[in-house]
């Protein structure tokens, strides 16, 4: 029986601004697995890290979270206190931050930031934690890890730092590890790197994983599923073969053509682009989110919610008036244009 580690349903995050409120993330429902990857993409300022954060109740005091479920391996976290919620972050939940160079506290060596969550969470004392630490450093492939404990951040590229917030967040064994854009200030072989460690210890630990990015490159390597953001809500889900080789929503079909092809896409020739811009997220939207970009809206696209439908069987959902049967003749005409 597959074992559920998180499940969501409704989670909407509200932050008054002086221009009114702004609504970040509206209505989202989704779950993760034990040992499962679902990647949250979408292009920046759509809501993905304000996600995130919002399942780690580390939202800015002007924002309200709210859900009608958000249950972390059975138990309801929505109105936990901030003693009890920090009793659960690094110990059952972490997240690897998006910037390793400030993601570290630059007062701090390696090994005191390490050992930290670890002597938090257990019992366990400071040789036992740092005996933990160097494990996982060497699990991370960081070499001398004995001796990088007594080394500052400033003292690591990049890529180190980012392997030591690997190893920070993996400390007490946590069952689900929630990681935004974790290679974005990486160069690309660094970044294949930290992927594929990424991937390797989610199977070694049987742990869960939510990775944000807004790279499809990442999200075709490494995800399960795929949920697609747009404007504070989903606009697509599924298995990562349905949404990648059968891409229903208007949108997705934009992000996938934007994605230039090698042997196919000629030198010289424009990139693909979707036109617009995202609308503003202060206030209530009616209708599709992604109407006023989207070269196939029509009248009912402006009216009322937009509910998700089947595109397939196995989860595969998205949300947008047209049948799966219009989607594919507009694409199969997009395409030959």
């Amino acid at each position: 029986m597959v074992e559920r580690i998180l499940e969501v349903e409704r989670l909407s995050v509200d932050i008054q601004v002086p221009a009114g409120m702004l609504r970040a993330v509206q209505g989202i429902d989704f779950h993760v697995d034990r040992g499962e990857t679902l990647c949250i993409v979408g292009e920046s300022g759509c809501g993905k890290s304000i996600t995130a954060l919002s399942l780690m109740n580390l939202l800015p005091s002007s924002a309200i979270r709210s859900a009608n479920k958000l249950e972390l391996d059975g138990q309801d976290i929505r109105n936990l206190d901030e003693r009890k919620m920090s009793d659960l972050r690094g110990d059952r939940i972490a997240m690897i931050f998006q910037e390793p160079m400030t993601s570290l506290n630059p007062a701090y060596t390696i090994g005191n930031q390490l050992e930290e969550a670890m002597l938090r969470h257990r019992n366990v004392s400071r040789s036992e934690a740092r005996d933990r630490a160097v494990f996982l450093l060497e699990k991370v492939g960081i070499t001398g890890a004995r001796g990088r404990l007594k080394q500052y951040p400033h003292q690591l590229s990049g890529g180190l730092r980012q392997r030591v917030m690997i190893a920070m967040s993996l400390m007490c064994g946590p069952d689900l590890i929630i990681a935004d854009e974790p290679t974005t200030a990486l160069d690309v072989t660094i970044q294949a790197q930290i992927l594929h460690l990424l991937a390797d210890l989610q199977r070694e630990f049987n742990m869960s994983l939510i990775l944000i990015t807004h790279d499809l490159g990442i999200v075709a390597r490494v995800a399960d599923r795929v949920a697609v953001m747009y404007a504070g809500e989903f606009v697509e889900t599924g298995s990562a073969d349905e949404v990648f080789n059968r891409p229903s929503h208007p949108y997705t079909q934009g992000l996938l053509n934007c994605i230039p092809i090698p042997g196919k896409t000629k030198r010289g020739a424009h990139l693909g682009a979707i036109p617009g811009i995202v609308p503003s997220l202060i206030g209530y939207m009616e209708g599709c989110h992604f109407a006023s970009r989207c070269q196939f809206a029509q009248d009912d696209c402006l009216r009322g919610d937009i509910a998700f439908r089947d595109a397939a069987k196995g989860g595969h959902e998205y949300r947008c008036v047209l049948s799966p049967a219009e989607t594919a003749r507009n694409i199969k005409k997009a395409s030959a244009a």
